[in-house]
């Protein structure tokens, strides 16, 4: 496998990482973020768009989020998208502007939470093992076209595997570390 091949492939298993670790930032753990609004999607102007392209979302205090509504119009519309987002809070309106307490986490919700967290991992595994799929294809390929040797193919489909098992394993720890901040009391 050409070098630039092998770099696709770790590219691609990188890209799968950062998106985990993305899923992971939204989660909720007991302190404030404005990374727990990045997946809200708000009805404005007869289309779907992400909640910082219409608001200003900061974290004034530890257990408060900020929400600055630049479009007085649309604060309806942002306020149901909160709501309608399923992460548990309720914000509070006032004027243009919203806010939203952050509510003590319970037993229950942050088994929810790491149930979640648990099934962002398994689509990034899924997500790492495409790739896997696709670099041994392509190895296969290879040989059967005849660019590679048998014993090539071999070495690099252990540098792939490899690869994945270690990528895997980065998701694994980043999730127990996710749990363990999540379940913190």
């Amino acid at each position: 496998m050409k070098s630039g091949d092998f770099a696709d492939i770790q590219r691609r298993m990188e890209g799968a990482i950062n998106a985990f670790k993305h899923d992971l930032a939204s989660l909720r753990t007991g302190r404030a973020s404005s990374n727990l609004l990045d997946a809200i999607q708000v009805k404005a102007y007869g289309t779907d768009m992400p909640l910082n392209q219409v608001a200003n979302v900061t974290v004034p205090e530890p257990r408060m989020i900020s929400v600055s509504v630049w479009d007085k119009a649309m604060v309806s519309s942002v306020d149901r998208a909160i709501r309608e987002a399923n992460l548990g809070f309720n914000p509070i309106v006032d004027g243009t502007n919203l806010r939203i307490p952050l509510p003590e986490l319970n037993e229950q919700r942050r088994k929810e939470l790491v149930k979640i967290a648990h099934g962002y991992a398994e689509n990034a595994r899924v997500a790492i093992r495409h790739v896997r799929r696709d670099g041994m294809d392509f190895l296969k390929k290879s040989e059967k076209d005849g660019d590679i040797s048998e014993d090539d193919h071999r070495r690099e489909a252990d540098s792939v595997q490899k690869l994945t098992d270690d990528t895997i394993a980065s998701v694994d720890s980043l999730l127990a570390a996710k749990e363990a901040e999540i379940m913190q009391v």
